[in-house]
C-alpha cells in the first residue's frame, strides 16, 4: 500500500518531534581518569549544543547539613533552580558562598531556612560554614539539560542526540573546568575524559 502525501509528512513531523525532545536520544557513557589513569569519582561533566537551553528553570533542590557535612558535597542543577538547605545537626551553621557566580549567606540557624536560595548564573559554588571551617561543599551550575556526575568508578551516563557539542569537565575543588573540548556525537556510545 503507497503512502500518502499526508501521512509522509505526518510520519516526519513525528520523526522531528521525537528528535527534537530528545526522546530517540541514546545512552553514552563518560568515563573520567585522572592524570594516572584512574577514575575520578564526583567529576561533573556537561555537554553543550549551542541551541538547547538549560530546561526545568523552576527546578528545586535540596542540600542536607548533617554531622557537620554538606550532604550531597557535590551537586550539580540546572540554571534557574532553587535550594533548600535543612540543618539535620544538633549545632546551628551559618552557611554563605563568596563564589561569582552566587553570593548568599544563611545567617546562624537550625531546621529549615524559609526560603530556598536561587542559582540563576552557570559557574561553580563553593559552600561553608562560618561556624565549622571543615564544611565545604560545591554547587556546579550548568546550562544545559545534558550533564551527569560521575560515581565511584568514574563513570557518568547521559543521554545525548547525535550532533556537535562542547562538554566540560569540573572536578570539586576548581574554580574552572578541568577539560574543555569540541566532540561530535554520531553513534558513539562512549567518551572518555582524562583530566591533566
Amino acid at each position: 500500500m503507497a503512502w500518502t502525501t499526508l501521512q509522509r509528512r505526518c510520519l516526519v513531523a513525528l520523526l522531528l518531534a521525537l528528535t527534537s525532545h530528545g526522546i530517540m536520544a541514546a545512552d553514552v557513557t563518560v568515563m573520567v581518569t585522572d592524570a594516572g589513569g584512574k577514575p575520578v569519582t564526583d567529576a561533573v561533566v556537561a555537554f553543550y549544543d549551542s541551541k538547547t537551553p538549560a530546561v526545568n528553570p523552576n527546578a528545586a533542590g535540596k542540600i542536607i547539613q548533617k554531622n557537620k557535612m554538606f550532604n550531597p558535597k557535590v551537586t550539580v542543577v540546572q540554571t534557574g533552580t532553587s535550594i533548600n538547605f535543612p540543618n539535620e545537626d544538633s549545632v546551628r551553621h551559618h552557611v554563605y558562598s563568596f563564589s561569582p557566580a552566587k553570593k548568599f549567606e544563611l545567617k546562624l540557624y537550625s531546621g529549615v531556612p524559609t526560603n530556598p536560595v536561587p542559582f540563576d548564573q552557570a559557574g561553580v559554588v563553593t559552600l561553608g560554614c562560618n561556624i565549622h571551617d571543615s564544611m565545604v561543599g560545591y554547587i556546579y551550575v550548568v546550562d544545559t539539560p545534558f550533564f551527569a556526575k560521575t560515581d565511584d568508578k568514574g563513570k557518568a551516563i547521559l543521554k545525548l542526540n547525535d550532533g556537535q557539542y562542547t562538554y566540560q569537565a569540573w572536578l570539586p575543588g576548581q574554580n574552572k573546568p578541568a577539560a574543555e573540548q569540541k566532540i561530535t556525537i554520531e553513534g558513539v556510545t562512549e567518551v572518555k575524559i582524562p583530566i591533566p
